[in-house]
């Protein structure tokens, strides 16, 4: 029942799969590097593609959205490249910044599930999803970013521009316990 925390060599990436581990949601942090393979063989329930420095840098990770039917969650970069991997546009943000961002929640069925709108979070401002993907909605947004959050139509595969992992985002647990209720009840079915 492991969620896999992919590496894809942000400074937070690490605190992610701490946070998990805080709440006792059994997780590993492996390398972007990993073959399909390699994935398979430890069974994950869920993916997290945690931040990095470039989207040039992310290894097997666009092959893991495409071949996996398990729930994802892509966070800041994971969310970027979620976004490409099906089609969207990823260009650099006019506002270029990290802060504190009130984000008006669209949709709290799932992801965002007992949370509040507006929602306090700690948001990268550097490089954004410009364009959204045919198949997805958008499931938050700010006055900084249009684009917050994203969840795929029909897929549990989900993509967020800020980072729940840091304590400048309060409820961020939230969003993993709701994430990994996502992966539990995915597995079930």
């Amino acid at each position: 029942m492991t969620i896999l925390v992919i590496n894809n060599k942000g400074q937070y990436n690490h605190r992610i799969q701490r946070s998990l581990q805080y709440l006792k949601i059994p997780s590993q942090l492996v390398s972007n590097d990993l073959s399909i393979e390699e994935i398979e063989a430890k069974e994950p329930i869920g993916l997290i593609l945690g931040g990095g420095p470039s989207i040039d840098d992310v290894g097997n990770a666009a092959e893991f959205i495409k071949h996996f039917d398990i729930p994802i969650l892509g966070i800041c970069l994971g969310h970027q490249l979620i976004a490409k991997t099906f089609g969207g546009e990823v260009s650099t943000s006019d506002t270029e910044s990290y802060a504190q961002v009130k984000i008006d929640l669209l949709d709290t069925s799932s992801l965002f599930k007992g949370l509040e709108s507006p929602l306090d979070v700690w948001s990268s401002h550097k490089d954004e999803v410009h364009t959204l993907p045919e198949e997805f909605d958008i499931i938050a947004s700010s006055s900084l970013c249009d684009i917050e959050a994203m969840k795929h139509k029909e897929k549990e595969i989900y993509g967020i521009q800020f980072h729940p992992e840091v304590h400048h985002t309060p409820k961020g647990e939230f969003i993993f316990k709701n994430f990994y209720e996502i992966c539990q009840n995915y597995k079930n079915e």
